[in-house]
């Protein structure tokens, strides 16, 4: 199995993506390395021992890839949290900022029984921006947010206290200090 400094290893940065200024994280280049998506997952699946959940949320779209993925192991439902209009069914939705502009996530409604611990999966957390809207879009939906898990974590762009400030213990498997 690869080492989180080994999985580290096949990210890379490309600068000016999506907008000057931002160097992008690619986990592209991660996902066509042979078994390191499992061995993500396991590093995920282990970080998150101490949540105690009974559903994943994966935020778009990144996040679909390895919350599908431990959803499928662990034989839990999986939600899907979305950008605009990509939804067929009745969907609640919360804006939010990022570090390069603003956007808006939707989730369709009453997707869990309420009550249900749910855990939300992405790929990276930056400022905390879709994070928040996600655990925002769950708690409206009447679901308790059992914690967040990250393949990346951007801290220096602060994701990291907007989830402490509401409550949302959250685990990591790579931080990134600087662009």
């Amino acid at each position: 199995m690869l080492t989180v400094e080994e999985l580290n290893n096949h990210i890379r940065n490309i600068p000016d993506f999506p907008i000057e200024g931002v160097v992008f994280k690619d986990i592209t280049t991660l996902l066509t390395h042979p078994g390191a998506l499992h061995d993500t997952v396991k590093h995920l699946e282990k970080a998150c021992e101490e949540f105690e959940f009974d559903a994943i949320a994966a935020i778009e779209s990144r996040g679909f890839i390895f919350g599908s993925v431990m959803a499928a192991i662990k034989g839990l439902p999986l939600v899907l949290i979305r950008k605009p209009g990509k939804l067929p069914g009745h969907t609640i939705s919360e804006d939010y900022s990022l570090e390069y502009g603003t956007n808006t996530v939707e989730m369709h409604k009453n997707s869990l029984p309420a009550g249900s611990r749910v855990l939300i999966v992405d790929d990276l957390i930056a400022t905390g921006g879709s994070a928040m809207a996600a655990v925002s879009l769950l708690r409206q939906d009447a679901c308790t947010v059992a914690g967040a898990a990250f393949v990346v974590d951007l801290t220096f762009l602060g994701g990291e206290s907007r989830l402490k400030e509401n409550g949302i213990p959250y685990v990591k498997l790579i931080e990134v200090d600087s662009e």
